[in-house]
């Protein structure tokens, strides 16, 4: 958030990863729950708000999320890893052209992501944090993208996937009471008191 100059920050947990296998996947409100739980000493607000949008790519995602709030400027923020396979991503060029991205570095994906045609095609777009930040605050018509900020702190090396083989029930920990999104208010519950996807 410093470093890019952001008012906030949102958490977006997804109903479902489209590159992921569905199989082993932890219900919605377990895995919302978890990322409430990590999140809470940052200035980081938790939502399901795809959900309720009825979106499942990241494409329509930030499509659905500009309409709703047409005065909120957005910035896409993700890993390194994710940048690496960002090609193979529901049109991805669209996604470039709609918001900047800022790529946070994670240990082990420095040449992979170098590689990638993402990377590549949007490497002469590519400012640091500092530049971004001064260019949001003296003119916000000016940050228009494509724009690739990369963000270099002490990362946390463990990957998601050996956690959760740590503790492989670890969604068992989290009870079904209602919790509510801390975007969009709504109650996330187990039984779905949120529109599923395509149903809004």
């Amino acid at each position: 958030m410093r470093a890019l100059g952001l008012d906030e920050v949102w958490w977006l947990v997804s109903p479902g990863n489209p590159l992921k296998s569905a199989k082993g996947m932890a219900p919605l409100d377990a895995r919302y729950r978890s990322a409430v739980e990590q999140a809470r000493r940052a200035p980081i607000r938790v939502t399901a708000i795809e959900r309720e949008l009825g979106t499942r790519y990241t494409c329509d995602t930030i499509a659905a999320l500009q309409a709703r709030y047409p005065k909120r400027d957005f910035v896409w923020l993700m890993g390194s890893d994710n940048l690496a396979t960002f090609h193979k991503w529901r049109q991805w060029r669209r996604i470039a052209s709609s918001v900047p991205i800022a790529v946070i570095a994670r240990p082990g994906y420095e040449m992979a992501t170098v590689a990638s045609p993402a990377a590549a095609l949007l490497r002469r777009f590519t400012m640091d944090a500092a530049r971004f930040r001064n260019i949001r605050f003296r003119n916000r018509g000016e940050w228009s993208a494509p724009i690739l900020v990369t963000l270099r702190f002490d990362p946390d090396a463990r990957s998601a996937t050996a956690i959760r083989a740590g503790e492989p029930n670890w969604a068992s920990r989290y009870g079904d009471a209602p919790i509510r999104d801390q975007v969009t208010h709504r109650p996330i519950t187990r039984t779905g008191t949120q529109p599923e996807p395509g149903s809004a």
